[in-house]
């Protein structure tokens, strides 16, 4: 369906402002995906705080080239979505690895993380990161970890002392 000027620009002002607003960009083909699958895949994105979206490549391409990134060959031709990853780039990237795993007709053409530029294997890769919150866990564990060694060696010598005036008392009492 062909769209009006006016629509175009309003289209193309949506774009902009998504990929401004991203953190990054996945470019999947879709082609031959049902509808319901369409939007299992937008609510697992959602979920992971992103968007997915069908595009209009010529317009995709234009938004791409105002946000100032490069376009390799192949990433804007044949059926495309894009998902945005407002908040966190591996979830929302497995959401779509996990959509892709289900429904063999979605692929990944590439990706855009800040201005660099991702093939698919590096976005299948990305897809197999621990989570935001996973990761912040992780590195309180790792921070956590000297600190209560610490406090566990310094403790230690009072609670040896405790033990053995405790065993003396109780010697001395029997």
């Amino acid at each position: 369906m062909a769209l009006s000027k006016e629509r175009k620009q309003e289209v193309l002002a949506q774009y902009k402002d998504w990929m401004s607003q991203s953190e990054a960009l996945f470019l999947m083909k879709y082609k031959g995906a049902s509808v319901k699958d369409m939007e299992d895949a937008r609510a697992r994105v959602r979920e992971a705080g992103g968007e997915f979206h069908v595009v209009k490549n010529r317009l995709a391409k234009l938004a791409l080239q105002d946000n100032e990134f490069d376009i390799p060959e192949g990433y804007l031709e044949d059926s495309t979505a894009i998902g945005f990853a407002f908040e966190d780039v591996a979830s929302t990237a497995k959401a779509l690895s996990d959509a892709a795993k289900e429904v063999e007709v979605f692929q990944f053409k590439g990706g855009y993380m800040g201005s660099e530029i991702l093939g698919p294997d590096q976005v299948k890769a990305l897809a197999k990161l621990p989570s935001l919150p996973v990761l912040r866990g992780q590195l309180l564990g790792v921070l956590q970890a000297p600190a209560s060694k610490l406090v566990r060696t310094v403790a230690e010598p009072s609670r040896g002392l405790a033990a053995v005036i405790k065993a003396y008392s109780e010697d001395a009492a029997a």
